[in-house]
């Protein structure tokens, strides 16, 4: 198996981000790190104080915007929290400020952050496609919908993972396992690392089926 020594994940923690968005890359990553201890991944939030996110689950971030944490890739969760942070200017600078090695990355409603900021321009990106029920009844909008109404000049994908070069972009809720394991991919971790670790997770039959589900947007 071909190890890469270390590889940063930090993740974005906010108001009424979505659990599973989150959680799951980060799970990913714990579970990776049984086969690299060199794997890292920890959560980031504005300031130093607890976050509640989606349905009251209180998480306490590793590291605030100040600590300017060493990171390879930074994660933006989806969630009904997204709606704000799309206007947090503390964040936005954040993220200007990265490296460009940093990667972008982002589960679910996640992708509007970087969709307002003008990120997504001329590039492809996704975001969820199956509505849920006030999605469906016609009062809200689905979120790849309004994806596209926030970033007109982004090229609209219904994959489950789009990779854009820096920007990477992942689907509905439950996409951001996928998202893990392309980011160990990206991280120049060979398939027969990653599809050890989806064994462990006992993940195979979906792992196998999703990995052939990831758009490469060449344009950039």
């Amino acid at each position: 198996m071909t190890l890469k020594q270390g590889f940063r994940l930090g993740i974005y923690v906010f108001k009424d981000a979505e659990i599973i968005d989150y959680a799951a890359p980060y799970g990913v990553f714990s579970v990776a790190r049984r086969l690299d201890p060199s794997l890292d991944a920890f959560l980031i939030s504005d300031a130093m104080r607890t976050v509640q996110t989606q349905a009251g689950l209180t998480v306490v971030p590793n590291y605030s915007f100040q600590d300017l944490p060493d990171m390879d890739a930074f994660l933006i969760p989806g969630g009904f929290g997204t709606r704000q942070e799309m206007y947090n200017g503390k964040l936005h600078s954040f993220i200007k400020a990265l490296p460009e090695a940093c990667l972008l990355t982002s589960v679910c409603t996640g992708s509007w952050v970087y969709g307002r900021m003008g990120l997504l321009d001329g590039i492809a990106a996704t975001n969820r496609k199956e509505p849920d029920r006030l999605e469906a009844s016609g009062t809200g909008m689905i979120p790849i919908d309004r994806l596209a109404e926030i970033a007109p000049a982004c090229r609209i994908s219904r994959a489950r993972v789009v990779d854009a070069g820096r920007i990477i972009t992942a689907g509905g809720i439950a996409s951001g396992m996928e998202m893990g394991f392309h980011l160990l991919r990206r991280a120049g971790y060979d398939e027969a690392f990653i599809a050890d670790v989806a064994r462990t997770m006992e993940y195979t039959a979906a792992y196998e089926q999703y990995k052939l589900d990831i758009m490469y947007d060449s344009s950039h």
